[in-house]
């Protein structure tokens, strides 16, 4: 493969959404295009432009117009990174009321591989519909992994386990 292959990276409004960019190095250090899709949350969070300049990509937070051309090449591995409560439940309810679920729940028709790392407070976790939503995403073949890792940890070290998990979904 001459081409670097394709991360759809989608960044919902939890805290590790403000270091965003470090992750970004990282994946683009690996050898991954990366390509972002932030919640609309999430968006006000970040600066577009310096990420956009970094990956060479459009940070993408709405819609395009019908016949307007892709922005982004297609994925070859998603990733979900911090990804929200409000998400998750959304996510696995079907719910397409936004660009990143959008882009969530056809990565899933699609059957491409996914990973998602929620970041969720203790007592949305501990909500009783939670964990049927983590079961459902789980079951339809989403990788969930403990998004609390990325919590405020030493400033890089948070993505390591983005980048340990991601690097098992690189095509050959």
């Amino acid at each position: 493969m001459t081409e670097r292959p394709v991360l759809y990276l989608v960044v919902c409004a939890a805290g590790p959404a403000e270091h965003i960019d470090e992750l970004v190095d990282l994946l683009i250090a690996d050898g991954w295009q990366v390509c972002m899709i932030v919640s609309p949350t999430a968006a006000p969070w970040l600066d577009r432009a310096a990420l956009q300049e970094k990956t060479g990509y459009l940070v993408r937070v709405e819609w395009r117009m019908p016949g307007d051309p892709e922005p982004h090449p297609p994925a070859d591995v998603v990733v979900a990174a911090p990804v929200t409560f409000n998400t998750v439940t959304k996510w696995a309810l079907g719910i397409n009321d936004t660009l990143a679920l959008g882009v969530l729940n056809e990565s899933l028709g699609a059957g491409l591989p996914i990973l998602a790392f929620p970041h969720v407070k203790t007592e949305l976790a501990d909500h009783p519909a939670y964990a049927g939503h983590l079961a459902v995403l789980r079951g339809a073949g989403v990788v969930v992994a403990d998004g609390r890792a990325l919590g405020p940890t030493a400033r890089r070290d948070r993505w390591v386990v983005v980048i340990e998990a991601v690097q098992m979904y690189r095509p050959s």
